[in-house]
């Protein structure tokens, strides 16, 4: 129990702070009770808190913890109204601790104190979310609990033993609360991966959806210019649904009032190489005189490669010239038609193309067959 002065002491801390109360003036006798008042952190300033993790074991005391409470919180307290002021410091409501005040004040011998921390505990947990916070207050109490000198001192050694081991309790929880939280977030991240991953491949697909839709549509044009736009169009369009695509069409005009002296289709690049790319929409097979244009392009630019794609093939004269051309530079030849198949069969436009260049270049073979399954 709090003496007079004491007394008198909290009654200032509390109106007029911790300022008021000349140093020394609280014993270590009487820390135990002013700790459970609250008053301790006031005097003594901020204290160390649990992590919000750890606070969970707080939710709702399990067997092991509500065990070792009961044991621990009497032997920190040396009576049992200090007992119920370790409680009331917690938060714990008046009103959950009105009867055993009463059954204190009529008769002190009809409980002990270890009795009266079961009690206590067991509303705590009963009153489930409503008590959230007073049950964290209190482990928060007991987990910080440092000043063994204001315990009896039978009960100082086992008191200390019992906090470390209620320390060791909230630590492992911590740890596993931790672990779970971590593969919470893991398989959390895996459902989000794995739904843009999805998103990407609908907004693919819708594209690609697109791309044969209006690919479908020249073969009715009768404009061949009109046609032969659309179609640089259409296959920009899916060289930059594979992430290939540099640059689009352009063409390069003369500074001296040569008008247009070149125009490109477009621009890849693969594995670091720069292809420039030739579209033809004839209705004849390519000739030489079709691909010797494009080899012009290409030969005109360092390190620069190529690609050709024809609607209605090549004739072996221009293969043979594609052939020759190989031993100054890279030059592809591909279809149309393998580029239908690639939208049909969702393959890899990236893929295709490498297999094409590996063909050009190993096998010194420009239109090297690749295998496609729709």
């Amino acid at each position: 129990m709090l003496d007079i002065a004491v007394e008198d002491s909290i009654a200032r801390l509390h109106s007029d702070g911790p300022e008021s109360i000349p140093q020394g003036r609280l014993c270590k006798d009487d820390y135990c009770t002013a700790m459970a008042e609250g008053l301790y952190p006031i005097m003594n300033g901020p204290q160390p808190h649990l992590s919000s993790s750890r606070l969970q074991a707080g939710y709702h005391y399990p067997p092991e913890l509500f065990q070792l409470l009961v044991n621990t919180i009497p032997r920190l307290c040396r009576s049992k109204m200090d007992v119920l002021l370790f409680f009331r410091g917690a938060g714990v409501r008046k009103s959950m601790l009105r009867d055993l005040r009463q059954r204190l004040a009529e008769d002190a011998s009809s409980i002990n104190k270890f009795d009266m921390v079961r009690t206590l505990l067991a509303r705590l947990n009963e009153a489930g979310d409503a008590a959230l916070g007073e049950r964290r207050a209190l482990l928060q109490r007991v987990h910080d609990f440092e000043e063994f000198s204001t315990c009896w001192e039978n009960d100082r050694l086992e008191a200390q033993g019992l906090v470390g081991q209620i320390r060791q309790v909230v630590n492992v929880k911590d740890s596993f609360t931790r672990m779970r939280q971590e593969r919470e977030e893991e398989a959390r991240k895996h459902r989000e991966a794995t739904r843009r991953e999805a998103e990407v491949l609908r907004q693919k697909r819708e594209t690609l959806d697109s791309i044969r839709q209006d690919l479908a549509q020249l073969f009715a044009m009768e404009d061949a210019r009109r046609r032969g736009i659309e179609l640089e169009d259409i296959l920009n369009r899916l060289f930059q649904t594979d992430g290939i695509l540099v640059r689009e069409s352009f063409t390069r005009v003369g500074k001296h009032g040569q008008g247009v002296i070149e125009q490109i289709d477009g621009v890849v690049e693969i594995e670091g190489e720069i292809y420039l790319v030739e579209m033809k929409w004839l209705k004849d097979r390519a000739g030489p005189g079709d691909v010797a244009q494009h080899l012009v392009r290409v030969f005109g630019r360092n390190s620069s490669r190529g690609i050709f794609i024809s609607y209605s093939g090549y004739t072996d004269a221009a293969i043979n010239t594609c052939k020759e051309a190989l031993a100054n530079a890279v030059v592809v030849l591909c279809t149309l038609q393998e580029f239908v198949f690639l939208m049909e069969s969702e393959s890899s436009l990236k893929a295709f193309l490498k297999e094409k260049v590996r063909g050009a270049i190993i096998d010194k073979e420009p239109l090297t067959q690749v295998s496609m399954h729709t």
